[in-house]
């Protein structure tokens, strides 16, 4: 029997449809001679949907009309419980419509890539390709990312973080230690949306509280940035675990503003979306060798730092004025999956997920060795148990 791929995308997302996109260039790359694919859609509203009318990209256009399609179905977070279940439950037989063997998550954003989803994954136990729950949390939030890059002595820009109730409470001093610290131009950010959503520019006062007002919108927790005037955006992923992996060609991806827009990364100048893999770049980015391989340092050792798993995209900034290179932010899940830059580096789209396959059984195996319970019972010594009261003396 060929092992059936449980393919997860869509979600609670701001960026929803670019994991549609995403998902259904990884379900199309897949090598259906040696997998079976499921897909599951996740909707706007949480619900989870599988059936053939998921498979093609056209449908989503009248969403409604797609999901009368399709059946809603269920998993349950047993341990082992591999199964997926039928919502509508049939009068005689079994409810359950398939068994998973191994899940890709194709979610962006949060609720999905930010390790929501990949904790229910952890619970169920079911072999899955990407980061775990604490590495895709870590990556996924922009202040927690930093400063553990910090501490492990890659190069990121000065920044300055704080929650939306701060910003309401404490603006004026905040306003003043962003003055202080890091000065004009800044970036303002949600610290955990990806896609450019929420993200502006700030030349002064008055534009950085309406760029802060505006990223609160998205996220309680905000993050200001150092703007490097004159800059160089370059991309590079990562593939493998945090002990074995490789870095790819570098990118350099074509904005037409100051900032690369939503638009940039996926509408790229086409009519229609069409992921990661249409915005406008340079592949390879034009690069003195030395800058090439230090890019790839960087983006191998935040893989590392990170304790990621499976294939990532590493952001980093070169200002060209000092020639400084700073990472600017890892996308766990990123958009096409990257695909695009390892057919660059030379790994056909298949034989990635080919590897994202094996990397999951891998991990699966791997963590299987580990010690997670005791098999004696404290209950059972008599000992430690005190009028009624749990607790150990």
């Amino acid at each position: 029997m060929k092992t059936n791929i449980g393919v997860f995308f869509g979600g609670r997302s701001t960026e929803h449809e670019i994991s549609v996109i995403s998902a259904s260039q990884a379900m199309s790359a897949i090598n259906k001679d040696k997998y079976d694919v499921t897909p599951i859609y996740i909707s706007k509203q949480g619900k989870w949907y599988t059936g053939d009318a998921l498979l093609d990209i056209s449908n989503y256009k009248d969403t409604q009309s797609l999901l009368a399609k399709v059946e809603e179905v269920y998993m349950i977070p047993n341990y082992g419980d591999y199964n997926l279940y039928k919502t509508k439950k049939a009068l005689f037989g079994s409810n359950v419509l398939t068994k998973l063997d191994v899940v890709i998550p194709v979610l962006h954003g949060s609720n999905g890539e930010d390790g929501i989803f990949e904790g229910v994954l952890e619970s169920i136990g079911i072999p899955f390709a990407g980061c775990n729950t604490l590495s895709s949390a870590n990556g996924m939030d922009k202040i927690t990312m930093k400063m553990v890059m910090q501490a492990c002595d890659i190069p990121v820009v000065d920044y300055v973080w704080f929650t939306d109730k701060q910003w309401f409470a404490q603006r004026d001093q905040l306003i003043s230690t962003i003055e202080e610290k890091i000065g004009y131009p800044v970036i303002v950010k949600p610290a955990n949306l990806g896609s450019s959503v929420g993200i502006g520019r700030a030349i002064d006062r008055e534009q950085l509280i309406e760029k802060i007002d505006n990223a609160e919108i998205y996220s309680t927790r905000i993050i200001v940035e150092d703007m490097i005037e004159d800059l160089q955006e370059i991309n590079c992923s990562v593939l493998g675990d945090c002990d074995d992996y490789q870095s790819s060609v570098c990118e350099e991806p074509i904005k037409s503003g100051e900032i690369l827009s939503y638009e940039d990364k996926y509408m790229g100048g086409s009519k229609g979306a069409k992921g990661m893999q249409a915005s406008q770049k340079r592949i390879p980015a034009d690069l003195p060798d030395e800058v090439t391989k230090r890019i790839q340092f960087l983006a191998g050792e935040t893989f590392r730092v990170l304790s990621c798993h499976g294939v990532s995209r590493v952001d980093v900034i070169i200002d060209r004025k000092t020639s400084n290179i700073y990472v600017n932010e890892i996308n766990t899940i990123p958009g096409s999956l990257s695909f695009y830059l390892w057919e660059a580096t030379g790994i056909s789209f298949d034989k990635l997920m080919d590897k994202l396959v094996e990397l999951a059984l891998k991990r699966k195996r791997e963590n299987g060795m580990k010690t997670v319970s005791y098999d004696h019972n404290i209950f059972s010594l008599g000992k430690g148990v005190k009028g009624g009261k749990l607790g150990v003396k």
